[in-house]
């Protein structure tokens, strides 16, 4: 599925306006890293990627930034799971 995210920096968040429904990855920022807080996707479009895509735009921020992500949502901790490639933007504590 393709979708068109948008990066909100007012609201702090990457969004998507899905089938009328507003699908978020929100986030707080402090020097050099990104916080990813929350994901959310209206349950009736759950299993369609679309947070999958919502942070994947994240990570491209990041990179075009050289921010690291702290992934305190855990759908973030699973996204970077199933994509190895994006450990090197991980935040370390």
């Amino acid at each position: 599925m393709s979708i068109q995210v948008e990066h909100n920096p007012a609201e702090r968040r990457f969004q998507a306006l899905v089938n009328g429904h507003l699908c978020v990855a929100d986030y707080t920022l402090s020097p050099g890293v990104m916080h990813i807080t929350h994901t959310g996707v209206d349950p009736s479009l759950q299993g369609r990627g679309i947070a999958a895509e919502l942070i994947a735009k994240a990570f491209d921020f990041a990179r075009e930034n050289a921010l690291k992500i702290d992934p305190v949502c855990s759908y973030v901790r699973v996204y970077i799971r199933r994509h190895p490639d994006t450990q090197a933007w991980v935040a370390t504590a």
